[in-house]
């Protein structure tokens, strides 16, 4: 037999590891393809999202001045914010507006939850139209609530108060009122997004709990506080952290509805940032107020995670 000549047993062997080397690029194929996928997404974000992030967090130690060059100041952006009345009475307003605002979306939509929870046809219906505040963008939101809450007598609700022989009421043209307007505008806008998953949490509480608080005869409030809200707990922390992250954040409605005033009576972190930035050309301190923000907000959801956790164990 001469030298180039094959016998069949190396020619089934050839083939054999041609076999078995050709599928180890399908798994690496496999695994590369989700990610193709979310390519774009990725990308999205890196450039809308993380950079941004992370060019904000570097100005914050810095004075900007565009076209002579930035001037490096170390922390002194951050020693501002502790010295700066301004910011204090905007914090002041933030956590006020947060607090009441997220306690009170809870609250309203929970039980709407309770009342509109069931598959019936008719309650499918009240939930849809209850659900509809959610889904108007917040600038429509707040023009509409600064219509109906005109300050004059020939507003809506104002001519309604006349007819009961009240009002007219100030309401967002008042610095005594206008937090408030905002707030039960707020209020009026998340608290159908809270019952929806309050609807959720709901419609995954063990059924049989019910019906042995039912045979041992528990009333329908022990039947709520001993087998509804600590069923809800898990559910409670998710809307508590949204609420929180949406209260730290506010803005849009404040800054059509009143532009953080009369007089700052309204002014949140986010809306004196925006003014910091826009109005008084100050990007660095802004930057450092935006990076102060997000620092507060990581560390409270991370602190209601926790606390979520402990709950469960």
């Amino acid at each position: 037999m001469t030298a180039g000549t094959r016998t069949p047993a190396a020619a089934d062997a050839d083939v054999t590891v041609r076999r078995r080397g050709a599928p180890r690029a399908r798994p690496r194929l496999r695994r590369l393809g989700p990610w193709l996928y979310l390519a774009p997404l990725l990308v999205f974000i890196g450039v809308f999202k993380v950079w941004p992030l992370i060019w904000g967090v570097y100005l914050s130690f810095f004075h900007v001045r565009p076209y002579l060059g930035d001037e490096y100041v170390g922390t002194d952006n951050y020693s501002k914010l502790f010295s700066d009345p301004d910011l204090r009475s905007a914090v002041v307003h933030t956590l006020l507006d947060a607090l009441i605002a997220v306690s009170g979306s809870i609250f309203v939509g929970f039980w709407l939850a309770v009342l509109l929870q069931g598959p019936a046809r008719h309650v499918r219906i009240l939930r849809t139209a209850v659900f509809l505040p959610t889904v108007i963008a917040m600038v429509a939101a707040a023009e509409l609530w600064t219509t109906l809450l005109y300050p004059s007598r020939y507003g809506a609700v104002n001519s309604l108060l006349g007819h009961a022989g009240l009002g007219p009421e100030p309401f967002f043209s008042s610095p005594h009122s206008s937090l408030a307007s905002v707030i039960a505008m707020q209020i009026w806008k998340h608290a159908p997004y809270d019952m929806v998953i309050f609807v959720a949490g709901l419609a995954s509480v063990d059924r049989e709990m019910y019906e042995a608080c039912q045979i041992d005869g528990a009333s329908w409030w022990q039947r709520l506080r001993y087998v509804t809200l600590p069923s809800l707990r898990p559910i409670t922390t998710i809307v508590l952290v949204l609420g929180v992250i949406r209260g730290l954040r506010v803005f849009t409605d404040i800054w059509v509805a009143t532009n953080g005033g009369p007089a700052g009576s309204s002014e949140s972190v986010v809306t004196y940032l925006y003014r910091q930035f826009s109005q008084d050309n100050d990007t660095g301190y802004a930057s450092a107020i935006g990076t102060s923000l997000l620092a507060v907000t990581v560390v409270l959801t991370a602190l209601m995670l926790m606390w979520r956790r402990r709950g469960e164990t």
